[in-house]
């Protein structure tokens, strides 16, 4: 495509219909701010080609108006749109841009790295395939960067490729370069199922398009090439049918249709289902959509179902097939992003809406907070502001619900403020009966406070010789009534009493420790 083409003269039907046939990757740009990441797209785009000429020359006037760059073109103005970023040189909401190569078409999601903008980076990344994850060579990881490689782990993206940007500014060092995937290496661990890792220099455009003749130690692909090449895995879709019911159709006494969008598997007239939480079974039997009756429809398109019974179902409720087990729950273990000004504390009360159901949800004690340089939870009183932790969520009734890992719909929400109506928390369901959640240490801590509680050595030995003196007692009547001897009998009993009392207290010692058919 001619960079410099007139866009009046640019087929945009013919453009699109030569793209049917490409495969589509959807990839965020994230990382802490001030890493490039809007550089490095800008000039991206820039040189792959999709920057019109109308729109370069309104780069070349922000650039002098806003850029950082001085008399060069500073591509990052290419994304960053609003005016409040462009005076502060940050990315605050989410840009998408699309284009395309000879091999593949692109959905990029540029990603704010300010922490106070951490919401919307999780918004960007909730349907990405892949996260390129820009750390700035000068600057290394940072927490911010450590956060959101936690936040598109939790979101489901398993592929990352990290791009060391502004590697202009150690003088192309290999070194740092290392030291720096030996850093991110460990910080992500077994978070990503995919990692590679490409130094560039956004602001010369050092390994964007073209391998760079500055770092010839590299022997990678560059970035674009990266992305037109990397084969990954399409998230996984719930096989079974789920359509959160978003309205109920009553134009008139003798139709009632249940509209929503199908979040996954497919539905076909004829085909028998319930409706969640109720449980309630019936059969499907009409499809309609705007172009009329549908035989059959699938995952991510709208439709209005028809059943064969009237069955008493309203908006938030689920309309699943028979199969697979279909759950509903009144309490979910959950994984969280605080994104509230106000701590997060056990006790709290919630909406929280899940596809297009909202209940009335309350935070259960035992928060646990994830620690960025670690990665690993553990306990708190409190989240605060960009914090991810765990937590179990208490509903006021029951809700169908699913997995994230099975169905990133049915099985995503948001916590809003009742009072507010600010959307301060969000979360993705891990397990949805929790049961008893609470970790193995204050399990065996309790088991032996109760051990201790119900057997202490000074009782164990009051018992072995309470019985043994009652045992002793009872061999001494039955020798002396078999021997005639008292004196014999009472050696007996006495060398029982030694030998019994202590095989008596070690056997109690070790029943103490098992928990078997304790209550």
């Amino acid at each position: 495509m001619n960079v410099q083409a007139n866009p009046t003269s640019f087929d945009l039907d013919a453009f699109l219909a030569r793209q049917e046939s490409k495969s589509l990757l959807r990839f965020i740009v994230c990382g802490s701010v001030d890493h490039g990441k809007s550089t490095v797209i800008g000039r991206l785009l820039y040189e792959a080609g999709m920057v019109f000429t109308d729109q370069l020359a309104k780069l070349d006037h922000d650039s002098r108006r806003h850029g950082t760059l001085g008399d060069e073109p500073d591509y990052a103005l290419i994304l960053d749109g609003l005016a409040s970023e462009r005076e502060q040189n940050i990315t605050i909401d989410v840009a998408y841009r699309f284009f395309a190569t000879a091999r593949r078409r692109f959905i990029v999601v540029d990603a704010p790295g300010h922490e106070q903008y951490t919401r919307n980076m999780a918004t960007g990344a909730s349907n990405a395939d892949l996260a390129v994850l820009l750390v700035s060579a000068s600057e290394g990881l940072t927490r911010q960067t450590r956060r959101h490689t936690r936040i598109v782990a939790m979101l489901g993206v398993r592929h990352m490729v990290v791009a060391v940007n502004k590697m202009d500014l150690v003088d192309w060092s290999q070194s740092r370069f290392a030291a720096i995937e030996a850093e991110v290496r460990s910080a992500v661990g077994d978070l990503v199922n995919d990692i590679a890792f490409i130094p560039v220099a956004g602001r010369t455009g050092d390994n964007i398009i073209y391998r760079s003749q500055r770092m010839r130690w590299y022997r990678g692909p560059a970035l674009l090439e990266y992305l037109e090449e990397v084969q990954v895995a399409p998230r996984s879709q719930c096989s079974a049918f789920r359509m959160p019911v978003q309205w109920v159709n009553r134009p008139n006494p003798e139709f009632r249709g249940y509209c929503g969008l199908v979040a996954g598997g497919e539905v076909c007239p004829g085909m028998p289902v319930q409706m969640l939480p109720s449980g309630q079974r019936t059969r499907v039997a009409r499809i309609l959509t705007a172009d009329g009756n549908r035989p059959h429809s699938a995952a991510g398109q709208s439709v209005t179902l028809i059943f064969a019974d009237e069955i008493d179902a309203s908006r938030g409720d689920v309309v699943a097939e028979l199969g697979p087990p279909a759950q509903t729950t009144n309490r979910l273990y959950a994984r969280l992003i605080w994104i509230g000004a106000d701590p997060l504390v056990a006790g709290r009360t919630f909406l929280l809406k899940l596809a297009a159901v909202t209940v009335n949800a309350t935070i259960e004690p035992g928060l646990e907070v994830v620690d960025l340089d670690t990665g690993k939870s553990h306990a708190a009183d409190r989240l605060v502001a960009n914090d991810i932790g765990t937590a179990i969520v208490g509903l006021d009734r029951y809700i169908a619900v699913d997995r994230y890992a099975d169905n990133t719909d049915t099985g995503s929400f948001i916590l809003i403020d009742p009072e507010s109506l600010e959307t301060v928390g969000m979360g993705i369901v891990e397990i949805i009966h929790p049961g008893e959640l609470r970790s193995q240490a204050p399990r065996a801590k309790a088991l032996h406070n109760l051990i201790r509680a119900a057997e202490t050595h000074t009782r164990s030995v009051a018992k072995a010789v309470s019985w043994r003196v009652t045992g002793s007692l009872d061999t001494f009547i039955v020798a002396i009534a078999i021997t005639g001897s008292s004196k014999l009998a009472g050696g007996v009993a006495l060398a029982e009493v030694l030998t019994k009392t202590g095989l008596y207290y070690v056997h109690e010692r070790i029943w103490a420790l098992v928990p078997w058919g304790r209550p």
